[in-house]
């Protein structure tokens, strides 16, 4: 691992993806410190302040914050359950303690409790360290884009018109914002022979830069792509996970294309809920494996965090009992 010569800017900067964890996790030889934390839920923003007075205090640590309603796969893969949730990890990004629930003096022990123990770090190798770090960062997750900002702020056209591309496709994929650390940006230049950003890889390989993008957009290779990236099991979780709220349906919400799927949708907007949706009949792979992976025969399925709620009779029943926003949100 190649230490960062600077510490981030922020004190406690907001991540999207697991790679810029772990790239946090691997910038120093301490603690850091991830707040899991939603903007509807006041105690959760309220410890989002108290963690940025406790890492002015504590300089050995760094600390994070992710907003679960725009990293529903981040959360899920720390075994967040409920906001606030805290996540302490060592300089190789392995958990090593978590925190649930609101509790500012407990999580001003655990940070200070922690930060105190030595933790065994690998010694820097130079180049060969940095091209290991490299290797792993671009095979991190199976469709990585290395870009200017991130997901929800993309720094430059460039990138802004590669996420675009990217969420039209639906697809789970891992950001990394080249702006925190210029090692990386400087590295990723030589390593795979690319001298630009944003930067395109799939299982490890690169794919190129925007203008290729756009041509396998126009001719139908980027989707073809980005699908045979991930195995239908890895697909179908990252799918129902896409949004904290998912509905696959037949068509779409400006023009469903069956009865059920109409009353669905008419169903969430009258209650003013906010939601994502993949239209099944465009693939045919995820309308069957979903049936068999959820264990749900028909259509149109809801999901909330990545759980099934069930059919349109179920969330008819939900809303006449006047407990579907409280199952949204549990």
């Amino acid at each position: 691992v190649l230490w960062l010569k600077h510490p981030p800017a922020m004190d406690v900067p907001d991540i999207f993806s697991e790679a810029e964890l772990h790239a946090l996790c691997r910038s120093h030889a301490g603690l850091t410190t991830l707040l899991l934390w939603a903007p509807w839920h006041p105690p959760s923003v309220h410890l989002t302040k108290v963690l940025e007075a406790v890492a002015k205090e504590q300089k050995s640590v760094r600390f994070a914050k992710a907003n679960v309603d725009l990293c529903v796969s981040l959360a899920n893969s720390m075994g967040a359950e409920q906001v606030p949730f805290v996540v302490f990890l060592n300089p190789e990004g392995v958990k090593i303690d978590s925190l649930a629930g609101a509790d500012p003096p407990r999580l001003v022990e655990k940070i200070k409790s922690l930060s105190s123990k030595t933790m065994e770090v690998p010694v820097s190798n130079g180049a060969a360290d940095l091209n290991s770090r490299l290797k792993a960062l671009v095979n991190f997750s199976p469709v990585m884009l290395f870009m200017k900002g991130n997901k929800t702020e993309p720094q430059c056209k460039f990138s802004r018109q590669a996420i675009d591309m990217m969420q039209k496709h639906k697809v789970e994929y891992s950001t990394f914002d080249i702006l925190q650390d210029d090692e990386v940006r400087q590295g990723l230049k030589e390593y795979s022979n690319w001298k630009t950003y944003p930067q395109l890889y799939v299982n490890g390989e690169l794919v190129g830069g925007v203008d290729l993008m756009k041509e396998m957009e126009e001719d139908g290779s980027l989707a073809e792509m980005l699908g045979a990236a991930q195995p239908l099991q890895e697909r179908l979780k990252s799918l129902i996970c896409q949004a904290p709220v998912m509905l696959f349906m037949k068509g779409n919400p400006e023009t469903p294309r069956c009865g059920f799927s109409r009353k669905m949708v008419d169903l969430l907007n009258e209650h003013g809920i906010e939601f994502d949706t993949f239209d099944i009949l465009s693939d045919e792979e995820v309308r069957q494996g979903l049936k068999d992976y959820s264990n749900w025969p028909t259509y149109p399925q809801l999901y909330a965090k990545g759980k099934l709620l069930g059919g349109l009779d179920i969330i008819k029943e939900l809303a006449e009992e006047g407990s579907l926003t409280d199952e949204l949100s549990a």
